[in-house]
């Protein structure tokens, strides 16, 4: 009768030591660095220097034609990237809009000189069975330079070793 009237009360059903004992508390943790902390190696003027570059280099190859640049100026900028100390998460979406950037500039400087860049774009969305309007044609345009530019700047940065320690 006893111990119909210890149910349902704190203690009363003990099974043993089930799972590990707590962990000892050995002291403080330890500090806490920011995820910044050994900084960039060059300064800000050097690296804006480079995107200026970049996107001009872009900008002139798409002029001539040459659609595989993007991923070529990619693996350069992850090289920079690398050695500059520069971490992936900055140097990506920074990578991806210098290439769509460049991409850009001949699209704008056909249609500021008069060409039908909005009637091309048109009939090849029609053709590929999407609405047909410029704006979708345009924006895919500038997705694949920045997917090559994305893909050349990831491969270059995983083949090249981490210095330091980081």
């Amino acid at each position: 009768m006893s111990d119909l009237r210890r149910l349902g009360k704190r203690g009363s059903y003990r099974l043993g030591k089930l799972g590990t004992p707590p962990p000892e508390q050995g002291g403080p943790p330890p500090p806490h660095y920011p995820s910044f902390a050994p900084g960039r190696r060059w300064p800000l003027p050097a690296w804006l220097l480079g995107g200026l570059a970049w996107i001009a280099v872009i900008a002139v190859a798409a002029a001539l034609g040459w659609w595989f640049v993007p991923f070529l100026a990619g693996a350069g900028a992850g090289v920079a990237a690398r050695y500059g100390r520069l971490r992936l998460r900055v140097a990506l979406p920074l990578t991806a809009l210098g290439a769509a950037a460049g991409w850009a500039v001949p699209l704008w400087w056909a249609a500021a000189s008069g060409q039908p860049v909005g009637a091309v774009a048109r009939e090849v969305a029609a053709l590929a069975g999407l609405p047909p309007h410029a704006a979708v044609i345009i924006v895919v345009a500038l997705l694949v330079p920045a997917l090559q530019a994305a893909c050349g700047l990831w491969l270059a940065f995983v083949a090249i070793p981490r210095q330091g320690g980081r």
